[in-house]
C-alpha cells in the first residue's frame, strides 16, 4: 500500500515525521496491539507490521522468480539417472557375460604355480639336507682320519668348525644316522663329533699348559686359536684368563717387593706407583690381546677375559692397599685427626680478650716460647703427603675404569656410543672398587677437611700485617698493593691445591665432597675468623665522642676489608682457571687444540655439568658471606671514619658564600668582589682562582679525609666506600640548597650552579685511579642537587617548557613536579 511522503493520517489527524515514534531496536520484543495503551504504540505496532509485510513479500519474489532454474535442474537430473541407468546395464552384462570365465581361469593357473612352487622348494630342501649330510659325512671322515697317525690338529678342529655350521636338526637326525656310519666310523655322527671334540679340547689344554711352562709365546697363541673351532670358546677363554693373570700376578708381587726392605718402601709414592703399574699391565694385555681374541672369538669375547682379570685385579690390589694402609699407618692417622681439637681457632671464637689472640709461629715468639704439641701429634706434611699419594691412586683407579668401561662398551655398528661411559657391573662391584672407596676415596675426604681446616688454623696463627702503612698522604707507603695479611694468600693457596687435587682424582664423590667442605670451611673458620678480628679486635672506635679512631686500629681493619676483597677476587680465579677451556701447545698434527680440563677429567656431559655447578656453587657462595660483612665494614669504616667529618667539610667550603650580589657593589664583601672580578675578567688564571672559594676548599679537605683510605683499601672496597660517602654527601648538600630559601637571586643562582659543579666534580675526582671508569656512575648520585641548582637557574622560557612538559621537563627527572617549583620559588628575581 502506498503512503503520503509527507503527512501520516491517523484517525483523522496530520501526524508530522516529527512525530512518529522510534523505531523498535533488534533486541526488543514486537509490539502487541491488544496491550497498547497509548497512540505512540499503536502507531510502532503498525509499521511493525508494515516491515514484516515487505519482508515476507520480497522473500516470495524471490522464491518465485527461483523456481524456474530448480525446474530447469531437475529435468536435467532426470536425463542423466536415465543414461546412468542404461550403463549399468551394460556394466553388468559384461561382468556376468565375459570376465567370469577369464577369473576362473586366472585362479587354476594361480594354483597350479603355487603347487609348483611348493615341489620346487620340497625338491631344494631335500637337495640341501642331502648336501648337508654329505658335509657332514666328510667332516666325521676328515675329524676322523686327521686324528689318527697324521694327527694334524689344526685340520681336524678345521673340520668340527665345518661341521658346527650344519644345523642340529641334521647331525641328530634319521637320515644322518643312516647314511654317514661307515665301517672305520661305526657311531652316529653327533656320537663321533662330540668325542673328537672332548678329546682334542684335552689334548689343546694339556699342549696349552706345556707351552706356557715352556713360556712359548707361539704354541700359547697356536692352542689359544684351536679352542672356537671345536665349540670350547668358554674353555679356551678361562685358560687364557689363568695364564695372563698368572703373569699380572708374578709382575704384582715383583714390583711390590722391590722397595721391600729398601728406601723405595720409604717414598711418598711408591704404593701409587705399585698400584698404577698394576693398571698398566692389565691395560696393556686388554690392548694387545684384545684384537687376537676378538678376531678368533668374536666381538666383545673379551670381555671374559677382562672379568676375569678383574679378579686377579682384585687380588693384587687388595695386597697393595692393605700394606701401604699399614706401612703409612693410616687408621692411626685418622684417629689423631679425629681427636684434633683445633684449640686455636676455638680460643680465637670464645670472647675475644682485648690483648689480642696470640700468634704461635709469628716473630715475636720464635725464640721458642711457642706453645709445646701445637699440632698436637699430627704431622701436617704426612697428612699433605698421604693425600697426594691417595689422589694419585684415586685418579689411576679413575683412569684404569675409564679404560675398561670404553673397552667392554665398544658399541658394534649401529649401537648408541653414549654408553662406553657406563662402568661395567663386574667391576663396579669388585672388590676392589669396595676397598678403594673405603681405604681411600673416604679418608681422603676426611684427611682434605682436616689438612683444610688445620691449613687455615695455621695460617692465622702465623698471620702477619703488612709493615709500613700510614694514613698521613706525605709519607711513602712502602709495601705495594694489595694491603692484605699473610693469611690470605696462604689460604687461597691451600684452597687452589685442595680443588686441583681433588679434580686430579676424577671422582665424582670426591668433587661433590671436598668443595662444599671448601665452602664450609672458608665460610666459618676464614670468614668467621675475619670478622671475629673486625669485631673484637679492630674496631675503629674512637676514644672521644667525635674524634677519629686511633690510625693503627683504622689501619687494621681497612687491611681486613682488603682481606675480604681479595679474597674474593682469588676464589673467583680459582674457580675461572678450573672450568675454563685451555688451549694446548700443539696437537698431534701440528695444530694447536683447544682442550677442556674438566671434559677430560670427567668425559660423561652429566659429570662434567654437575662438577662445573659444584665449583660454581663454591664461589657464589662464599662471595655472597663475603660481600655481606664487606658491606658492613664499609659500613662501619663511613659511620666511624667518614661521617661525622662530612658536614664540618660541606660547612667550611661554603663559609662566607652569598648568592645574593648586587649591581652596586658592596666594597666590603670579598666574596661579591672576587665574583665581579671574574664576571669582568674571565681570562685571568689568577682572578679564575680566586673566584672559585667553594671547590678548592671543599677539594682539599674531600682529599684530605679520603686520599688517605684510597691508598689502603684495594680499587673495589674503596668504590663501595665511595659510593656509601657520596650517597651520604647528596642528601647533606640537599638538605643545604633547600636552606638557602629566599637567600638567591638570579645571578646568584648561575654562581650556585657552578659552585655545586664544582663540589661534584671534586667528589669524584678523588683517589686518582680509584674508581675512574665509575665516575659518571657517582655523578648520578648528585643528579637531584644539579638539577635542583638548573631548576633556579632556568630562564622564564625554559621554565614555561618545563611547566608545559617540553623537552626540558624530560631532563629533570629526578625532581617531582612540587619540588621543581619548590625550587624555583627559592630565587627571588625581584633582586636586581
Amino acid at each position: 500500500m502506498s503512503k503520503p511522503s509527507g503527512l501520516t493520517a491517523v484517525n483523522g489527524h496530520a501526524e508530522s515525521p516529527s512525530d512518529r515514534p522510534p523505531p523498535q531496536s533488534a533486541s526488543s520484543p514486537p509490539p502487541d496491539i491488544y496491550n497498547a495503551s497509548s497512540v505512540a504504540e499503536i502507531k510502532a505496532t503498525l509499521s511493525h507490521l508494515h516491515n514484516q509485510e515487505a519482508s515476507v513479500t520480497a522473500r516470495l519474489d524471490a522464491l518465485v522468480a527461483s523456481q524456474k532454474d530448480f525446474s530447469r535442474e531437475l529435468g536435467r537430473l532426470d536425463v542423466l539417472r536415465a543414461n546412468l541407468g542404461s550403463k549399468t546395464s551394460t556394466t553388468r552384462s559384461i561382468s556376468h557375460g565375459m570376465l567370469s570365465d577369464a577369473a576362473a581361469t586366472a585362479d587354476r593357473i594361480s594354483s597350479a604355480v603355487r603347487s609348483l612352487d611348493l615341489e620346487q622348494a620340497r625338491v631344494k630342501a631335500t637337495l640341501e639336507v642331502v648336501e648337508q649330510v654329505a658335509e657332514l659325512k666328510a667332516c666325521v671322515l676328515g675329524v676322523s682320519g686327521s686324528m689318527g697317525a697324521p694327527q694334524d690338529w689344526e685340520t681336524a678342529a678345521s673340520y668340527l668348525n665345518r661341521a658346527s655350521k650344519i644345523p642340529a636338526e641334521v647331525v641328530h637326525g634319521a637320515f644322518a644316522a643312516e647314511m654317514v656310519p661307515t665301517a672305520e666310523v661305526p657311531d652316529p655322527p653327533n656320537v663321533t663329533l662330540e668325542n673328537a671334540a672332548e678329546s682334542l679340547c684335552g689334548l689343546f689344554l694339556r699342549e696349552f699348559d706345556k707351552a706356557v711352562k715352556e713360556n712359548n709365546g707361539a704354541k700359547i697363541t697356536r692352542f689359544f686359536k684351536l679352542f672356537p673351532l671345536i665349540g670350547r670358546s668358554e674353555v679356551g677363554l678361562d685358560v687364557y684368563g689363568r695364564y695372563v693373570c698368572q703373569g699380572v700376578a708374578a709382575r704384582a708381587r715383583s714390583n711390590l717387593n722391590a722397595g721391600a726392605g729398601g728406601s723405595q718402601s720409604k717414598d711418598g709414592f711408591f704404593y701409587a706407583n705399585a698400584l698404577t703399574k698394576l693398571f698398566e699391565h692389565i691395560a696393556q694385555i686388554v690392548g694387545g690381546h684384545g684384537g687376537l681374541v676378538e678376531r678368533h672369538y668374536g666381538p666383545r669375547k673379551m670381555n671374559r677375559v677382562i672379568e676375569r682379570l678383574q679378579v686377579e685385579a682384585d687380588v693384587q690390589g687388595g695386597i697393595i692397599l692393605d700394606t701401604w694402609s699399614d706401612e703409612r699407618h693410616v687408621d692411626r692417622k685418622l684417629t689423631d685427626i679425629k681427636s684434633y681439637a683445633f684449640t686455636f681457632l676455638v680460643q680465637s671464637f670464645l670472647p675475644a680478650q682485648r690483648t689480642g689472640t696470640p700468634r704461635s709461629n709469628s716473630p715475636a715468639n720464635r725464640d721458642g716460647s711457642a706453645a709445646p704439641g701445637e699440632d698436637e701429634g699430627v704431622d701436617m706434611k704426612e697428612i699433605d703427603g698421604l693425600l697426594n699419594e691417595m689422589g694419585v691412586m684415586l685418579g689411576r683407579w679413575s683412569l684404569y675404569c675409564r679404560f675398561l668401561a670404553d673397552t667392554c662398551n665398544a658399541p658394534e655398528e649401529g649401537e648408541d656410543d653414549d654408553r662406553r661411559l657406563v662402568m661395567p657391573a663386574f667391576l663396579k662391584e669388585s672388590l676392589l672398587s669396595r676397598k678403594i672407596n673405603d681405604r681411600i676415596a673416604t679418608p681422603f675426604n676426611t684427611m682434605t677437611t682436616f689438612f683444610l681446616r688445620r691449613s687455615v688454623e695455621k695460617a692465622f696463627q702465623m698471620d702477619e700485617q703488612p709493615a709500613g702503612l700510614t694514613l698521613h698522604p706525605q709519607r711513602p707507603l712502602k709495601a705495594d698493593p694489595p694491603h692484605i695479611t699473610s693469611a690470605v694468600d696462604d689460604i687461597m693457596y691451600i684452597v687452589n691445591k685442595v680443588l686441583q687435587q681433588s679434580l686430579a682424582t676424577s671422582q665424582i664423590a670426591v668433587v661433590t665432597n671436598v668443595v662444599p667442605t671448601l665452602a664450609r670451611v672458608l665460610g666459618s673458620d676464614f670468614i668467621g675468623m675475619t670478622q671475629r678480628k673486625m669485631r673484637d679486635e679492630c674496631y675503629p672506635r674512637a676514644a672521644v665522642q667525635g674524634a677519629q679512631p686511633p690510625e693503627q686500629i683504622v689501619l687494621s681493619f681497612l687491611v681486613l676489608i682488603n682481606n675480604l676483597d681479595v679474597a674474593v677476587d682469588y676464589i673467583r680465579r680459582i674457580v675461572q682457571n678450573n672450568r675454563e677451556k685451555k688451549q694446548a701447545v700443539m696437537g698431534p698434527d701440528g695444530i694447536p687444540e683447544e682442550t677442556d680440563q674438566l671434559r677430560s677429567l670427567f668425559p660423561a656431559p652429566a659429570e662434567t655439568a654437575l662438577v662445573a655447578q659444584t665449583i660454581q656453587t663454591l664461589s657464589s657462595s662464599f662471595e655472597s658471606k663475603v660481600n655481606d660483612l664487606l658491606s658492613d665494614g664499609i659500613q662501619v669504616t663511613f659511620n666511624n671514619v667518614v661521617k661525622h667529618r662530612l658536614r664540618p667539610i660541606l660547612a667550611d667550603a661554603f663559609r662566607d658564600i652569598e648568592y645574593q650580589p648586587r649591581d652596586d657593589r658592596d666594597p666590603t664583601s670579598t666574596v661579591y668582589n672576587d665574583y665581579h672580578h671574574d664576571d669582568d675578567d674571565a681570562d685571568g688564571d689568577d682572578d679564575t682562582s680566586r673566584a672559585e672559594l667553594v671547590r678548592p676548599r671543599f677539594a682539599a679537605s674531600w682529599s684530605e679525609l679520603l686520599l688517605p683510605i684510597a691508598r689502603i683499601l684495594t680499587a673495589p672496597a674503596f668504590d663501595r666506600l665511595l659510593t656509601v660517602t657520596i650517597a651520604y654527601l647528596t642528601r647533606l648538600l640537599e638538605k643545604r640548597l633547600w636552606s638557602y630559601q629566599g637567600r638567591v637571586n638570579s645571578l646568584g643562582a648561575t654562581r650556585l650552579e657552578r659552585d655545586i659543579s664544582g663540589v661534584v666534580a671534586a667528589a669524584v675526582d678523588v683517589g686518582g685511579g680509584h674508581g675512574a671508569p665509575g665516575r659518571y656512575r657517582h655523578r648520578e648520585a648528585f643528579a637531584r642537587c644539579m638539577q635542583m641548582v638548573m631548576v633556579m637557574g632556568m630562564d622564564d622560557d625554559e621554565w614555561e617548557d618545563v611547566m608545559k612538559g617540553g623537552e626540558t621537563a624530560e631532563v629533570i627527572d629526578r625532581l617531582s613536579v612540587e619540588e621543581r617549583v619548590r625550587a624555583r620559588g627559592m630565587v627571588r628575581r625581584d633582586m636586581v
